[in-house]
């Protein structure tokens, strides 16, 4: 049986957790493998408790956010990586494109989720939308035979931002993670740096379960998460 494989790549350390640790750990709860890879810690522009502590230094915020970050990976069983290439800006060069497109090729992911390419208030998230999207194209190449070893095409979907409604972002598919919600708490209960952020992510997959319920039905669903499909999927009927 194939291993369903799910990459998730944010731009700075916890983004993966409020955003997506719900449908990590209801993928890998059902057998699946999942990849957290992050483009830096975020230690310069989203780690402001930390900062208050006197004489921090950006090393150990970092080392902090290493360890958060990998604990709440741990808890929805996902592995985590940072490429570390610093926060606030984030810069990307052609190299770290090449990066990531190489760790495409080797997971071979049925799945990549990232930031969405639009957000006036985080310099950051669109440069990972950007990264992530050459990556792709770049692993799959022209989806025929090349001079460059590829894979096959992945699913590539965003999550959803902190104000959505500005971000153009138009959610198409909700996960159901009820049942893993548990799970997802834990890996926000790992964020110390950004814990301001437990409440409102807490409500707001309470939101997108009314919204969830409101499609579906199904008066059982308590907790979701919302994602944009960028490219079709493909089924045989409807």
């Amino acid at each position: 049986m194939t291993v369903r494989k799910m990459l998730v790549v944010g731009a700075h350390s916890a983004d993966f957790v409020w955003r997506a640790a719900g449908a990590i750990a209801k993928h890998t709860a059902a057998g699946g493998e999942a990849r957290v890879v992050t483009l830096s810690y975020g230690e310069r522009g989203e780690s402001g408790e930390l900062w208050k502590e006197p004489g921090q230094t950006v090393e150990n915020v970092k080392r902090i956010r290493h360890a958060e970050a990998t604990a709440a990976a741990q808890a929805v069983g996902a592995s985590f990586t940072c490429f570390d290439l610093g926060d606030y800006p984030l810069h990307a060069s052609h190299q770290d494109v090449d990066r990531l497109a190489e760790l495409m090729r080797e997971f071979a992911p049925h799945v990549v989720l990232t930031h969405p390419p639009s957000d006036p208030f985080n310099p950051d998230h669109p440069v990972a939308y950007q990264v992530v999207s050459q990556a792709r194209l770049l692993t799959s190449g022209a989806v025929v035979e090349a001079g460059f070893r590829t894979a096959p095409p992945s699913e590539f979907l965003v999550f959803e931002p902190h104000q959505p409604d500005l971000c153009g972002f138009v959610p198409s598919v909700f996960v159901d993670i009820t049942a893993v919600f548990e799970a997802k708490a834990a890996a926000m209960a790992a964020m110390s740096a950004q814990a301001y952020l437990r409440q409102y992510y807490t409500e707001r997959a309470g939101h997108r379960a009314n919204h969830a319920r409101k499609v579906t039905g199904d008066k059982a669903i308590r907790h979701a998460e919302a994602f944009q499909r960028i490219v079709p999927n493909v089924v045989g009927a409807l």
